[in-house]
């Protein structure tokens, strides 16, 4: 099946002419051309381009075992075309109820620096935020400039770093950020994720 404007079932969020959907298995080759075609994310943060199975393995992955979760979900952005122009990894409810973490945002290098990474944000923020969301949390690699950049700008705080995190072949030190939404306080936050306290092993 075609994806983008011809996808089969109702878009999870729109932002102007580009649709949000939920990958499935069956996506993997759309979602494995997508990261060949756009690897500059992953040269920055693992020290090398996008192997021939990283779809796959992002599929395949498992969280650690411990670590409760409502759901994890591989979102792809299209254009009406059917061109996927962004991806997203979102887990529900991690380590508590409306804790919601962003594990992957990354939108195609074309669009770098017209402010669609921001617009296409929004629209995922707003979807997390109505499926329950009231805190999110994500990682960012020290030395991703434009990353570390775009979260801060786009309201996440810093409340932990971990050394020692191997992405592919690359060692990274890993800034651990948060953000409150409606109400919910990082003091609150904080109490319900205990290993994202600074004094937290």
């Amino acid at each position: 099946m075609t994806p983008g404007s011809t996808r089969g079932g109702s878009s999870l969020f729109e932002v102007a002419r580009f649709r949000a959907f939920e990958l499935t298995p069956a996506d993997v080759a759309l979602l494995q051309r997508f990261y060949v075609e756009n690897p500059e994310y992953h040269r920055i943060v693992s020290g090398e381009a996008p192997g021939p199975y990283e779809a796959q393995s992002d599929f395949d992955s498992q969280l650690p075992a411990g670590w409760p979760y409502t759901k994890r979900s591989i979102l792809g952005i299209f254009d009406e075309d059917g061109s996927m122009i962004a991806v997203a990894d979102v887990i529900s409810d991690l380590f508590a109820a409306g804790v919601w973490h962003v594990g992957l945002f990354v939108v195609a290098t074309r669009f770098h620096g017209q402010g669609m990474a921001r617009a296409l944000y929004a629209g995922l923020e707003s979807w997390m935020r109505e499926g329950g969301a009231r805190w999110l949390r994500l990682g960012v690699v020290e030395g991703n400039a434009r990353g570390e950049r775009f979260w801060v700008k786009s309201g996440y705080v810093d409340v932990r770093k971990r050394d020692g995190y191997q992405i592919g072949k690359q060692v990274n030190t890993l800034r651990v950020m948060a953000k409150p939404l409606d109400g919910g306080a990082l003091s609150r936050y904080l109490e319900l994720v205990a290993r994202d306290r600074p004094d937290s092993p």
